[in-house]
């Protein structure tokens, strides 16, 4: 029988070969991942926790929120909030950073989340997430403020996202590769199933949602032309198109298998850059997917060289197979 290595088992033996996961980001981790239990727990009982459907209220981007969104914030907090190794957290659900209340040390680390990802696939039960990234609190901070969670995404120093789905799986890298576990539902344990997982180079799978294509901007309507144009076309291939409307069921199906993602701007809101979030979603999915040897792109620049400016700020999304994020990346800079 092929023995089982724990997240904590994984973690302790990564710090001993690169020595970059110490205490504290190994307790932080370790909680996120607690936390990400038992949103899985709440999204398994569906109807018969009555946590379906909308909580008729808006988030800070004017999203209408489901029940699920709120219960899965607040889980995300009131797991992190006590154990001493963090300093502030920022949510996409919430307008500003969310401070560590006083009676709990203080730690030197920040966790940015997006609770719940593909919420519109919640009450008819198709695979959703949790995505996230770990910084480091600038030297000499006092006080947290949102200037401080303003560093590009190559400063992360860990990011990962669960999938709620068939199995619930939680996706991670510190910097040196990417892995995969797996919840054992019996054991409430987390599992290592996949290591160093790769992304292949080529691919003939894109994910879009082609419902916007009238508002697409010229390069991705020319590169997203050439894909359905198939073997006659000039990329000399067949292309299958997937699309599940949650980022960590398609970002994960694109680690398994190979394949691109694409979320643009267009001319819908041309005042908008873009519809994901840098730091919620972009950035910690831009790590991920480099660490295993693919590209993520705005279009124009690597996204984790991104500067931000907001904490809320949006961005054009391309990533996945290397090439092919590679080829649209440059249909754009032509």
């Amino acid at each position: 029988m092929t023995k089982r290595i724990s997240l904590t088992q994984h973690l302790i033996e990564q710090q001993r070969l690169h020595n970059k996961i110490p205490s504290e980001l190994r307790l932080l981790i370790e909680v996120v991942g607690r936390a990400c239990k038992s949103i899985s727990h709440a999204v398994g009982k569906g109807a018969l926790g009555e946590v379906l459907g909308s909580a008729e209220s808006e988030n800070v981007q004017g999203e209408v929120q489901k029940k699920l969104d709120i219960i899965s914030n607040e889980i995300l907090l009131e797991a992190n909030e006590w154990g001493g190794h963090l300093a502030a957290m920022a949510s996409e659900e919430m307008e500003t950073i969310h401070l560590i209340p006083n009676r709990y040390p203080m730690g030197e680390y920040m966790l940015l989340f997006d609770p719940l990802d593909g919420s519109s696939n919640i009450d008819v039960n198709v695979s959703i997430g949790t995505i996230f990234s770990v910084l480091k609190a600038p030297e000499g901070m006092g006080t947290p403020t949102e200037q401080a969670f303003l560093q590009p995404g190559a400063k992360q120093v860990a990011a990962g996202y669960a999938v709620y789905g068939p199995q619930t799986v939680l996706v991670l890298t510190t910097g040196d590769g990417v892995h995969c576990f797996t919840l054992d539902r019996e054991m409430g344990a987390w599992v290592l199933t996949q290591k160093n997982i790769q992304i292949p180079a080529d691919t003939k799978e894109f994910a879009i949602n082609v419902s916007n294509s009238r508002h697409w901007y010229p390069p991705v309507s020319r590169y997203v032309t050439e894909l359905l144009a198939g073997k006659e076309g000039p990329l000399g291939k067949d292309f299958n198109m997937r699309w599940v409307a949650s980022m960590v069921a398609d970002v994960h199906r694109i680690l398994t298998r190979g394949g691109i993602f694409m979320y643009p701007a267009d001319a819908r809101e041309p005042e908008k850059p873009g519809k994901l979030r840098l730091m919620y979603e972009a950035n910690p999915m831009a790590f991920i997917v480099e660490q295993a040897g693919g590209a993520a792109t705005n279009g124009q620049q690597r996204i984790m060289d991104i500067q931000p400016e907001k904490l809320h700020q949006r961005v054009p999304v391309f990533l996945g197979s290397k090439n092919e994020v590679e080829r649209v990346t440059a249909y754009h800079q032509q």
